[in-house]
């Protein structure tokens, strides 16, 4: 596998996203649920990238990026990343339009275009949606962050990240002013308190797709 192909780098772009914010690596049956293919596609990429020195794995075992695989993975999200964010900033885009758009882009545009955009946007290191965007070399910085699914009473900080699988759940957060770089306070399970001093309801899915940066935000 000279070069992977779109289909390739899809897996390897998965993968890496999955131990982003949490350490538990993938295995073969999340991996075809995120992907929504069938296992015995899984199976069969995963030999092909194990192959090519891309994946190292098990029988069965969760999987893992070797560094050439990192190296890649982390040069497609870049792509992809760099996309959504030109995509809102230059090219009129709501946050929650642009991840299917990136998809497509991130495999046709050239090398040249991919540093043309991060030139152009003043080399930005995080997307619309708070994901690092890792530098040309593959390196991003490191944060500390919480899970707000994971925070109690009295926990505060500045929204980081906010996932980008469910557009609809996108909307509703903006239409709740929560967005990264959004203060907050948890002051109950799912409930949280703006700097406007406005207390937001959130649903589990919503919880569980929300990662703050601790740190003061607002008074409980």
């Amino acid at each position: 596998m000279k070069h992977p192909s779109p289909a390739a780098e899809d897996y390897l772009k998965v993968i890496y996203g999955h131990t982003e914010w949490q350490p538990k690596p993938i295995g073969p049956s999340a991996l075809a649920a995120r992907l929504g293919v069938a296992p015995s596609s899984v199976t069969e990429m995963v030999k092909k990238l194990a192959t090519a020195g891309l994946v190292a794995h098990a029988p069965y075992g969760p999987l893992t990026l070797t560094d050439a695989g990192y190296r890649r993975a982390s040069a497609i999200v870049r792509r992809h990343r760099l996309i959504e964010t030109w995509l809102v900033h230059e090219m009129g885009y709501r946050w929650d339009e642009v991840h299917d758009e990136a998809e497509v882009l991130e495999h046709s545009i050239s090398d040249r275009l991919v540093e043309a955009i991060d030139a152009r946007l003043s080399y930005p290191t995080r997307d619309p949606h708070g994901d690092l965007i890792p530098s040309a070399d593959g390196v991003v910085a490191p944060v500390s962050a919480l899970l707000l699914a994971d925070a109690t009473r009295g926990d505060t900080g500045t929204v980081l990240r906010i996932s980008d699988r469910d557009p609809a759940m996108l909307r509703d957060l903006a239409a709740a002013s929560i967005v990264p770089e959004t203060g907050l306070t948890v002051i109950g399970p799912r409930i949280v308190r703006l700097p406007s001093g406005e207390v937001r309801t959130l649903t589990p899915a919503m919880a569980e797709s929300i990662w703050i940066a601790p740190g003061r935000a607002c008074d409980v």
